[in-house]
Order: C-alpha cells, then sequence, then structure tokens
C-alpha cells in the first residue's frame, strides 16, 4: 500500500510540452478576453491595469501549486484525487461533484458567448443563438471521442491561432493609443481596482484542468511545470498588453460596449475587424470547451472507478484510455444546463454563478489538501500555503454564490451517510449477512489497493 504523501510513479501518457502547453493556455486565456478587458476598464479605468498585474501575481502561486500537485501525483481524479488522500472519501467526492455537476455549467455559457459574438458581428438574427452555440459545442465533443492526443493537437492549433489573432488585433489597435488616455489614472479609486481585481481571477481561473489529463503527459515531472511556466508567461502577457491597448486606444469609452474586441480591431482596420474577432470569439469557445471537456471525461472515469459515480463509466481512466462513456455523461449535463438555460431566456448570470461558486470551493479545498500532501517547508509547499490564504479571501468574496456549491456538498455527504446506512443495516439471513462482510473486505482491500 502507497503512503498517503508518496508519489505516484511518473505516468506515461502520449501528450509532450507543446501540446499540453496549448492545453493550458486554453484553459486560462479563455472567454474573459471577448469581454474582461472592457469591463475591468469600466469599473477602474486605467487603473484596471494595476488590477491585471496584481491577478498576475495572485496566480503564481495557485498554478504553481497545481503544477507541483499535477507532476507529483498524476492521477485523472485531479483535484478530488489529492483532496482524497489528504481529507477522506467524502471531501473527495464533493471536489468531484464540484467540477463535474458545478463547473460543468460553465460549457454553455462559454458556448452561447461565442454565438453572441458570431451573431453581433455576422447581423444573424439573435433566433440562431441556440442554433450557433449547439454548433460550437459539437466540434470539442468529437475530438475528444477520438481521445486527449487528438484534442491535444486540436488544441495546439486552435490555441496557435487565438494568440495571431490576439496579436493581429492589438497591432492594429497600437497606433491608436493615446497618453492622455491614460490620465486620470484612478477615475474610480481604489475600490475601482478591487472590483476589476475580483474580475481578473475569473480570468486567470482553470489551472486545476490540468491536473486531471496529468496522467496523459509522456513526463509528467518535467512536462507539467514547463507547460504551466509557459502557460503563466503567455496568458499573463496578453492579458496585460491587452488590457494597456483597450484603455490607451478606446480611452474612457473602453467599459461602454460589450464588444470591446471588436472596437480595438475596427480602429486599425474596420473591415478585417469584424472577421478578426469572430474568429477570435468562435477559437476562444471551441478552444475552452475542447480544454475542459478533456478534464471533465477523465475526472467522470475516475470518480466512477472509486464508485462515486456508477462504475458503468470507469471505462477510459486509465492513462491513454478514452473515457467516452465519461464523456457522454458529461454531454448529458451540458445538455441539461443548456436545455435550462433556454427556458430562462438566454440568461448566463445564473450559471455564471454555479460554474464560479464551484471553483472557488474547488481551489479552497484544493489548497487546503496540498499543504497536508506536500513537503513541509519545500517551494511547493510554501505556495501552497500562499494559496490557501489567497482562496480564503476569494471564498469571502464569493460568499452570496456558494448556494450551488454547497448543495452539492450536501449530496456528496448524503451518499456517505446513506453507504453507512447499508453497512449498519442488519440482515435477515446469516449467509447474507456473512456475504456482506466479505464484500465489506473486498471493498477496503480495494480501497487499501487504490491508495
Amino acid at each position: 500500500m502507497t503512503a498517503p504523501d508518496a508519489p505516484t510513479p511518473p505516468a506515461h501518457g502520449r501528450i509532450g510540452i507543446v501540446q499540453g502547453t496549448a492545453l493550458y493556455i486554453a484553459s486560462v486565456l479563455g472567454t474573459g478576453l471577448l469581454v474582461l478587458p472592457g469591463l475591468a476598464a469600466g469599473v477602474a479605468g486605467p487603473a484596471s491595469i494595476v488590477a491585471v498585474i496584481a491577478v498576475i501575481g495572485l496566480s503564481i502561486p495557485l498554478a504553481g501549486t497545481f503544477a507541483v500537485l499535477a507532476a507529483r501525483y498524476p492521477d485523472p481524479g485531479g483535484v478530488a484525487s489529492y483532496v482524497r488522500r489528504a481529507l477522506g472519501d467524502t471531501a473527495a467526492r464533493m471536489t468531484g461533484y464540484w467540477f463535474m455537476f458545478g463547473v460543468c455549467a460553465g460549457a454553455p455559457v462559454v458556448a452561447v458567448l461565442g454565438a453572441n459574438y458570431v451573431v453581433a458581428i455576422a447581423g444573424i438574427d439573435r433566433s440562431m443563438i441556440p442554433v450557433i452555440a449547439l454548433a460550437i459545442l459539437v466540434p470539442p465533443f468529437v475530438a475528444n471521442a477520438f481521445g486527449v492526443r487528438v484534442a491535444g493537437w486540436v488544441q495546439f492549433v486552435l490555441t496557435a491561432l487565438l494568440l495571431t489573432v490576439v496579436v493581429g488585433v492589438v497591432a492594429l489597435a497600437a497606433p491608436a493609443v493615446q497618453p492622455q488616455s491614460f490620465t486620470p489614472f484612478l477615475p474610480h479609486g481604489w475600490a475601482g481596482v478591487g472590483t476589476a481585481v475580483s474580475l481578473f481571477v475569473w480570468a486567470f481561473a482553470g489551472w486545476e484542468v490540468g491536473t486531471h489529463i496529468s496522467g496523459e503527459f509522456r513526463n509528467p515531472r518535467r512536462a507539467i511545470p514547463i507547460g504551466t511556466a509557459i502557460a503563466l508567461v503567455v496568458t499573463a502577457a496578453c492579458y496585460l498588453v491587452l488590457q494597456i491597448i483597450t484603455v490607451g486606444a478606446l480611452g474612457a469609452s473602453a467599459g461602454e460596449g460589450a464588444v470591446p474586441l471588436l472596437e480595438l480591431a475596427r480602429l486599425g482596420s474596420p473591415g478585417f475587424g469584424a472577421a478578426a474577432v469572430g474568429v477570435i470569439a468562435a477559437i476562444v469557445a471551441l478552444g475552452v470547451m475542447n480544454a475542459y471537456l478533456a478534464a471533465f471525461a477523465k475526472l467522470g472515469a475516475s470518480l466512477a472507478t472509486n464508485r462515486d459515480l456508477p462504475r458503468w463509466f470507469s471505462k477510459g481512466a486509465e492513462a491513454g484510455g478514452i473515457p467516452r462513456r465519461a464523456l457522454a455523461l458529461t454531454a448529458v449535463v451540458v445538455l441539461l444546463y443548456f436545455g435550462l438555460m433556454l427556458l430562462s431566456g438566454l440568461q448566463l448570470k445564473p450559471f455564471i454563478l454555479v460554474h464560479t461558486s464551484s471553483m472557488v470551493a474547488i481551489y479552497a479545498i484544493g489548497m487546503v489538501a496540498a499543504v497536508r500532501l506536500l513537503p513541509r517547508g519545500t517551494a511547493g509547499w510554501w505556495m501552497a500555503v500562499i494559496a490557501a490564504v489567497l482562496c480564503a479571501g476569494m471564498l469571502i468574496l464569493a460568499i452570496g454564490s456558494l448556494l450551488p456549491a454547497a448543495g452539492l456538498a450536501v449530496a456528496a455527504g448524503s451518499v456517505t451517510i446513506v453507504r453507512r446506512a447499508r453497512r449498519r443495516r442488519p440482515d435477515a439471513a446469516p449467509g447474507h449477512r456473512g456475504q456482506r462482510g466479505q464484500e465489506g473486505l473486498d471493498t477496503a482491500a480495494s480501497r487499501a489497493t487504490r491508495s
């Protein structure tokens, strides 16, 4: 039996540094590009640049901790597997449910955001948004059905295109930057900067996604830290440069429009601008979905392996395996959320709250697990301590939207209560009791082997 804090032997998957870095970049450099630069400029003015720098600093210990955990414990269960080692089965089940059934609410949000941009740019009737959103959802599911290796190469292409278009839009808008746009620097005071920080926290979320596919890396101990470092530098540079250009080129009007990237592109090339932003919207939506679906599928299979979901979904949990059954379950969950979104009149806020509250809960419990798992006094352990403190602050900021996460936690706890009640229930026939006792021993032995 492996000791709780002993590292798992390195996995031998097929993802290299290039593919892994692309998946990490897409997980973080997501739909925030479409709206956050303008929103942050609207609430903080030029000082929104300070907010971006602050969040980059806050992201370093969080991303670093997840990289250390993923490299040391490559497991498709991701954060849930770390929590299982450190805090037990019930806490791990909560973490898995938060990601599988809570974070998953963000998938249709991404698709609808992409569809909104396409509709606005192409002049299509808004009644076509659901159709376009479904069209955005289909390709990532198909790519992941052929395995994370295929999804990784698809992600590499999508990420390369995304970065190319972002650089192009910034280059087009850069000549329009005016020095006077940066004064006054604090039009809304430091309170506005705080609001901008809270917005950009969500832009830099996504570092946990790589933990679920860590077992698919050829050399996780080497590839994951390198991929994380490159992704952190690239995403930080993209958001920082884009924020500077947004403030400098659009000035006081930066926060007025819902499509700031479209406005930036039009400054340099009205004809090319609309097409460029349309490409950005499609690439961002497809890229984010592609990265997250790989994580959802692997997590679902891992949860089934640990009997937190029906065992039928466990196929494909092993490194190199394709968890098509868990991917199908993910499709059902996404379609349910999408159906609820249609019934709500395409209201995004309730589903964003489900997503973000689940993310905050995952980060908080994941950092607590990291503090307990990582060797005390090491660089990884200190990053985990710092990240745990920061996550506690995030929990306080998100206190008003934690109800969905609390509901999933209750569901996970209820499973534990039901299982304990079944184990304690006396059987009428002695033979059944003996058989149940043997099954309990087999289950305990199985759990010991897995640990």
